[in-house]
């Protein structure tokens, strides 16, 4: 809006009316009041430039060749840019009808000609003031608006931080994992997002759901802070009782954050979470546990994750074997493609094989 309450004398008013002695008339009435005015003897001319440059106001004459006034505000109004404008009708017809067609067309108002200089005056003043007035409250609107996202994002992320502060309090009780949870964060986002140009995914997979897995992966191993120290950090392997402990913490990572779910059941993340804290073990041929799942019944997220969190393993150095190259690795993971993992994300990962090795040569 060009004019305001406390510079009123520049406001900006139009007027249409196909008589040249009645534009005449009004725009002498106005400048005498102060304002800038534009006059236009047609209706097509007046949208096109109201478009160009949008007024404060416009007085518009109902009784008009080509397009008539009432056919002009309907077009103002269906138009996002001009909708806001206030119209007052002109018209020397006086017929509650003819108020009632103007009002439903989108007029603010409606002045009778002849009419009073100083009431005219009037409800030009009174309309230029409610819509500065709504344009105060839009503008707070927005910038209320701007600090509630901002308090929501704050708010998220910090969420965001504690989450995974308390699943690198999990990883710490092994020293050997080093940034493991920061990189399979990045080689999950890496592996979503080249899957998503498949067409079989791109309408599960869309940049909501890349998100979500960037964050919900590091919860993966959470039940492993309930493994006694003498399973979880054993140098040596393990026996099938010590394996058959080591595996329930996929169940109860589940589990715990089911609890949570249940206090923010529409939260897409964390239900993501859960599903890769239960599912990550699962393998393509039936083979993992603790479901036992096969094929496309593992969740997508879990098949996805199975991937990054092998790559890094075969990686890393544990207490109980030494690092591998990345070829080896890779080579490890592509020949496991259809058995353990899901060939679709296999072909992802092939992909974008030469971005997991920076990521792993990157962030140590």
């Amino acid at each position: 809006m060009t004019g305001t309450m406390t510079d009123r004398n520049r406001a900006d008013i139009m007027v249409v009316d196909d008589q040249p002695a009645n534009l005449k008339l009004m725009e002498d009435m106005l400048r005498l009041k102060g304002y800038g005015v534009r006059s236009f003897p047609r209706g097509r001319m007046a949208l096109a430039a109201a478009t160009r440059q949008p007024p404060d106001l416009i007085l518009l004459d109902i009784n008009m060749p080509d397009m008539n006034g009432l056919e002009v505000c309907q077009k103002l109004k269906s138009s996002k840019l001009l909708a806001s404008i206030p119209v007052i009708f002109l018209s020397a017809l006086s017929e509650t009808g003819d108020r009632i067609k103007a009002f439903r067309s989108g007029g603010y108002d409606y002045l009778t000609k002849p009419f009073d200089l100083e009431e005219a005056h009037v409800r030009i003043e009174t309309q230029l003031r409610l819509r500065e007035l709504q344009a105060r409250i839009e503008r707070q609107n927005l910038d209320l608006g701007r600090l509630v996202a901002e308090q929501v994002r704050e708010i998220a992320q910090a969420q965001m931080t504690t989450i995974f502060a308390l699943a690198k309090l999990a990883e710490s009780r092994d020293h050997e994992t080093g940034k493991h949870l920061e990189r399979v964060q990045i080689l999950c986002k890496l592996l979503a997002i080249e899957m998503s140009v498949n067409p079989k995914y791109s309408a599960t997979i869309s940049d909501e759901y890349i998100r979500n897995i960037f964050h919900a992966s590091p919860l993966h191993d959470i039940g492993k802070v309930a493994i006694p120290d003498n399973i979880l950090l054993k140098p040596g392997k393990l026996t099938a009782g010590e394996f058959a402990v080591m595996k329930t913490h996929a169940t109860l990572g589940a589990q715990t954050l089911e609890l949570v779910l249940e206090q923010h059941p529409a939260n897409a993340f964390i239900g993501m979470g859960i599903e890769i804290a239960r599912s990550h073990h699962e393998r393509w041929d039936g083979g993992g546990y603790p479901g036992g799942l096969a094929g496309c019944n593992i969740p997508l997220c879990a098949r996805i994750m199975t991937i990054a969190d092998c790559y890094d393993a075969l990686r890393s150095k544990r207490c109980y074997k030494e690092p591998r190259s990345h070829e080896d690795s890779r080579d490890l993971v592509v020949g496991s493609s259809g058995c353990q993992f899901d060939p679709d994300a296999i072909d992802a990962f092939k992909a974008v094989e030469d971005k997991f090795r920076r990521v792993w040569e990157q962030v140590t």
